[in-house]
């Protein structure tokens, strides 16, 4: 990369957690944000487990006439920003002098699109609908109101690429700043986490039905894993040059390294391993990184039995069996969708930062495919200076952020 990229903020809205204090603990602990939804169980979900997002209350941060335009997403996505602008030290007198952009990760508006149809449909007249409905079921809404409230003036662009979403929008950022295009970029991702956004993905069956232990349900690599967790929420990254950071006095947490990327050009929902590999490979090549040289890789895991398997072949065929240690914090999290490529980042960060990897909570065996790579079960005290972490998502879509400590 032409300049370096540096991490300066971070915040981010979970089910283990509102704080990063909060999340690094909770990582620790082995805690598990997973629970069983009666609302969903009797409206007609297979599977009725789910990540418990809290709701955001924004009455104190925005007036009643703009959160008329904020879907679930949004609210997400806002105050995780608040968070990480305030955690990079940039207040609003700053973003009124200078120029920052905005790239985030979203890939769905399931609820509020519905919701607006619903209204015109009964009321057979489009006025129904409301006055902040189409801002709120454009794809694009987190960005377009984020961008607003805080003043952002560089680029502004959302980034749908499905499950890697969040971190795609990291690596657009870092490629924007490494080329001397942006100097600040605020980015992450966010997903709603209402039932309507993945009641078609419980109809294919994708899903945990481990109802009666929720906690266990999410078990990435585990031989009886019987599907993904669906979870939301929202996290923020404040992305800047180094020059940039410096200049400003900044906190600097961590370093972008390399991103790499590819897509399967395959099927639309089963992976398969030469597009993961390509993406790991590509992007250890793009930061100049030696295999030997990452101290724990954060992998895409769902709990899915393909996916799982084919990432577990895509990390062996890079870096060899059973090296470097891999966890999947979606074990906890359960699968935060468009949100996780940058929640991950967060995550990895925090362990980073504190010497720790978290346990792949629930993992008791690997089956045979998975037992070709190095899982922790269990939280681990150990210093490492420099992480990977995989995002794959529907239509073969990959994305492989590489971050080294500071």
């Amino acid at each position: 990369m032409a300049n370096r990229v540096v991490i300066t903020g971070m915040g981010i809205w979970s089910c283990i957690g509102t704080t990063l204090d909060e999340v690094r603990d909770a990582l620790y602990q082995g805690k598990s944000g997973i629970i069983f939804s009666q609302e969903r169980k009797d409206a007609g979900f297979r599977s009725a487990l789910v990540g418990n997002v809290p709701k955001v209350d924004l009455k104190p941060y925005v007036p009643r006439n703009l959160r008329n335009f904020m879907p679930e997403e949004a609210q997400y996505g806002y105050i995780a920003t608040k968070q990480a602008l305030d955690n990079a030290g940039i207040d609003e007198d700053y973003l009124s002098t200078h120029e920052v952009g905005i790239i985030y990760g979203n890939d769905s508006v399931a609820e509020a699109t519905m919701s607006s149809l619903d209204k015109f449909r009964q009321a057979n007249s489009t006025v129904a609908c409301g006055s902040g409905a189409i801002f709120q079921s454009m794809n694009s809404n987190i960005t377009m109101n984020l961008a607003c409230l805080f003043k952002l003036r560089g680029i502004n662009l959302t980034a749908a690429a499905a499950c890697a979403s969040g971190s795609q929008s990291i690596g657009l950022a870092a490629l924007l700043i490494a080329q001397g295009l942006q100097d600040c970029v605020v980015c992450g991702g966010a997903e709603e986490n209402n039932m309507y956004g993945i009641a078609s993905f419980d109809g294919i069956q994708a899903f945990s039905i481990r109802e009666n232990e929720p906690e266990k349900a999410s078990r990435p690599f585990d031989a009886s894993r019987d599907g993904l967790v669906p979870s939301g929420g929202g996290a923020t990254v404040i992305l800047e040059s180094y020059e940039h950071a410096v200049k400003r006095g900044a906190n600097i947490i961590a370093e972008i390294v390399g991103w790499g990327f590819s897509g399967n050009g395959d099927h639309i929902s089963t992976p398969n391993v030469e597009g993961p590999a390509r993406s790991l490979e590509f992007c250890l090549r793009n930061g100049g990184v030696d295999p030997k040289q990452i101290g724990y890789i954060n992998a895409h895991a769902t709990s899915t039995v393909i996916g799982d398997q084919r990432e577990a072949q895509a990390i062996a065929q890079i870096f060899g069996e059973r090296t470097v240690p891999v966890t999947s914090t979606k074990s906890q999290t359960g699968h935060e969708m468009w949100m996780a490529g940058a929640s991950e980042i967060i995550y990895s960060i925090l362990m980073m930062k504190n010497d720790f990897i978290a346990g792949n909570i629930n993992f008791e065996k690997p089956d045979d495919v998975t037992s070709c790579i190095n899982v922790l079960p269990e939280t681990k005290e150990q210093h490492f200076d420099m992480f990977l972490s995989n995002s794959f998502g529907f239509g073969g879509t990959n994305s492989t952020i590489i971050v080294k400590n500071v």
